[in-house]
């Protein structure tokens, strides 16, 4: 294999990276840092149309190209044609899936990088990045970074990810006291086995020893507690578009939940984040920056979720809360 170079500054980059919600983050963590390093540099992100909009908030991404993936190969097809007619001086398929590979090959590049871990033969369109040291298996972190590191950039990534203020919600006055009282909880992740399920007794923990508290459920899925919430304190969006959840992760709160994008998101803005793991690593799927004090992790006994009690949880949560930044 050849000896990966480090390429001279690109005046203009395009990022491959569509989906999901948590990867899109972990991508926007490197591409700012890499924004910083090189200011002058325009960069173009291919993001899937539900997750645009989040993209378009980074003002270090200056385009972002929509793929409505729901349109099958029509909606592959329009992306590459798009990119068939347009020049970039460096291409990044931070994706290493098949369609990311077809968008990488139709963009004009004279330099394509691709992931080491690649799949589907995403491979055959780009050069590899290296794995990071040591072994495996990675954070989505120090794998993206080593694309950073073709252009010589080195530094760890920018902390907290800068984004431009959302959409302000009817829900929005909701969030009016101190953060470190208000608490987000996102109930449920991508995969059902990822899914605690005593968020309800959590929740009731949090009312009777929190004064003042105030806690906003988040989910796609509609639920609820299975307790009488005190008024006023309480706020039910589970269920809620997109969007809504999006910007709910953003609010200045303690966030609690699955392993899922959401947390991500949370935890990358600067917010105290607490993730639940069962089946799930946190070496490699927890919040990022690993050790610091505004977030914690915890993992169920044996990877099962049902033995995880609400109140070694609420315990958890009650350290999180102590810790002075």
């Amino acid at each position: 294999m050849p000896k990966m170079q480090r390429s001279s500054a690109p005046s203009s980059l395009l990022i491959i990276k569509p989906s999901s919600l948590g990867d899109i983050v972990h991508g926007l963590q490197v591409v700012q840092t890499v924004a910083k390093k090189l200011p002058s540099c325009r960069i173009t992100w291919v993001a899937r149309d539900r997750f645009a909009p989040l993209v378009e908030a980074a003002p270090f991404v200056q385009e972002v190209i929509h793929f409505r993936r729901k349109e099958g190969f029509a909606g592959l097809f329009d992306i590459m044609k798009t990119l068939r007619n347009r020049q970039f001086d460096r291409v990044w398929d931070m994706q290493g899936l098949l369609r990311s590979g077809l968008m990488a090959a139709a963009a004009r590049s004279p330099e394509k990088w691709g992931r080491a871990d690649s799949r589907e033969g995403a491979s055959l369109f780009s050069r590899k990045v290296k794995m990071p040291p040591g072994n495996g298996p990675h954070h989505a972190i120090p794998v993206l970074l080593e694309f950073a590191k073709t252009l010589g950039i080195e530094e760890e990534i920018s902390y907290p990810l800068d984004l431009r203020a959302g959409p302000t919600f009817k829900w929005s006055s909701f969030f009016t006291g101190d953060p470190l009282r208000q608490f987000v909880i996102f109930t449920d992740s991508r995969g059902a086995e990822k899914e605690w399920p005593k968020f309800s007794q959590l929740t009731k923990l949090i009312f009777d020893h929190i004064p003042d508290s105030r806690v906003a459920w988040c989910a796609g899925k509609v639920t609820a507690p299975d307790f009488c919430v005190p008024d006023g304190r309480f706020l039910n969006l589970t269920g809620c578009p997109f969007d809504d959840m999006i910007e709910l992760a953003r609010q200045p709160s303690v966030f609690i939940g699955n392993d899922s994008g959401p947390m991500h998101l949370s935890a990358a803005v600067g917010n105290r984040v607490l993730a639940i793991f069962g089946p799930t690593s946190p070496d490699r799927f927890g919040p990022w920056p690993p050790g610091v004090k505004r977030t914690a992790s915890i993992v169920a006994p044996g990877g099962i979720l049902l033995d995880l009690t609400p109140e070694t949880v609420f315990e958890t949560l009650e350290k999180l809360l102590s810790q002075t930044l």
